[in-house]
């Protein structure tokens, strides 16, 4: 397994090889481009030397904040942004000992009990819940039963929906264009 969601070569060998890293992505994914909210956890981890829950949740709130604003910034929102991956990162270390991975692994989970845990983290409304889930079924090896029911829509072989979609420069054309059409209905109500 291996993502190709950024472009970037070290931004997609993190999101493979660390779950908190794809949640905090994920977090990110929101009022900027995919590919800059994903790279947002390389930038976290060579600004501060570390990528660890416990680590992220116990620094000074003003100094993250200064590591979301330098340039280039993680986000668009540095203040907000950085407290909300503040608060997940506080969120994995209090109910999942520090173990992003847990919440899709611990107990041999189906599919809408990862959906449901998901959702309780802050900042994973029900769309991102399922955008997720469908990212680790389709790409992060999760194969926990119902997943793709859980996911909805995303869960969809070949959707080109989200960001659980893209695999490639071409399929992240497909997603784009996905999103254009949809934004394109909700503004002219069809």
């Amino acid at each position: 397994m291996s993502l190709h969601i950024t472009d970037d070569a070290d931004a997609d060998a993190l999101l493979t090889t660390s779950p908190l890293a794809l949640l905090i992505g994920m977090l990110l994914d929101q009022q900027i481009a995919m590919e800059t909210a994903f790279i947002g956890p390389l930038k976290i981890q060579q600004r501060t030397g570390s990528l660890d829950a416990a680590a992220i949740a116990g620094r000074d709130p003003d100094e993250f904040v200064e590591v979301f604003r330098q340039t280039p910034a993680v986000h668009r929102f540095p203040g907000s942004m950085a407290g909300r991956v503040q608060t997940l990162c506080q969120t994995i270390v209090d109910d999942w000992g520090g173990d992003a991975a847990a919440i899709w692994t611990a107990g041999d989970p189906d599919g809408a009990t990862v959906l449901t845990r998901l959702k309780a983290l802050p900042g994973f409304g029900d769309q991102k819940a399922r955008i997720f889930l469908a990212l680790l079924g389709k790409q992060y090896g999760f194969t926990g039963a119902g997943w793709r029911e859980a996911a909805g829509g995303y869960g969809e072989e070949r959707s080109f929906r989200s960001v659980a979609d893209i695999v490639s420069p071409e399929s992240l054309t497909k997603v784009r264009e996905y999103k254009r059409a949809a934004k394109a209905a909700a503004r002219t109500g069809s």
